[in-house]
């Protein structure tokens, strides 16, 4: 059993898709539905003493999907932020966004508000981390060349650590997916090394704070050795 503190925790958000038509309701009806557990699991996971919460929102391979759901995705996020993020910024002097991923490809005017909400605040208590055409992949090559053209010849884990996406924010202590599969799905490749990871049947929209507690429960029975011998 861990007597670590859950410091960090990642969270792959699956099943909006899957909720939806379990219900008879169109794709885009499960993800407005997904958007609304944000600030509830937040509110959860900041109560039981979590400092980082990761937040898988859109890949790199989501763009495969139908040009109408991934329209609907960013206008979704795009209305998440101006609605329920910019006030929980400027109301709790404690929290603050920050967006993980390649932005380029992000439309306008999302892109810009993302931006502009991650500057709002920084580098306070408690953290959300919007993983964004994210891919695990993507994000240790971009690391790789942005520490070559920095002038790093021979890469150390150290150093390649401080290029990727999630700077300085702590590696995952725990990372949950909801859903069922059992795949990462290019998440946190890197610094999911040594997470331990919670399945969960549990589909997005439905992931309440008895999911999160079980979840957490779980993490709490693991004995981390990180490679070595039980303490």
């Amino acid at each position: 059993m861990t007597d670590e503190r859950l410091d960090t925790v990642a969270i792959i958000t699956d099943g909006n898709g899957r909720w939806a038509t379990k219900r008879g309701l169109i794709r885009s009806q499960g993800h407005v539905a997904g958007a609304k557990r944000i600030q509830p699991v937040l509110e959860t996971f900041r109560r039981i003493g979590v400092h980082n919460v990761i937040m898988y929102a859109f890949s790199t391979e989501n763009w495969k999907r139908p040009k109408d759901e991934v329209d609907t995705i960013m206008k979704l996020i795009y209305k998440y932020l101006v609605d329920v993020v910019e006030d929980m910024i400027k109301t709790d002097k404690e929290f603050c966004i920050k967006f993980i991923g390649d932005l380029t490809p992000i439309p306008e005017p999302l892109k810009s508000k993302c931006i502009e909400v991650e500057n709002m605040a920084k580098d306070r208590a408690f953290t959300c981390s919007v993983a964004l055409n994210y891919g695990g992949r993507d994000e240790i090559v971009h690391a790789a060349n942005a520490a070559h053209a920095a002038g790093h010849e021979t890469l150390t884990e150290e150093i390649l650590s401080k290029y990727m996406y999630t700077g300085t924010t702590p590696d995952p202590d725990l990372i949950i997916r909801t859903g069922g599969n059992f795949r990462v799905s290019n998440f946190l490749l890197w610094q999911g090394a040594y997470s331990e990871y919670v399945i969960l049947d549990t589909l997005w929209p439905d992931f309440d704070d008895a999911a999160i507690m079980k979840a957490v429960g779980e993490f709490y029975t693991r004995s981390r050795r990180f490679g070595g011998l039980d303490r």
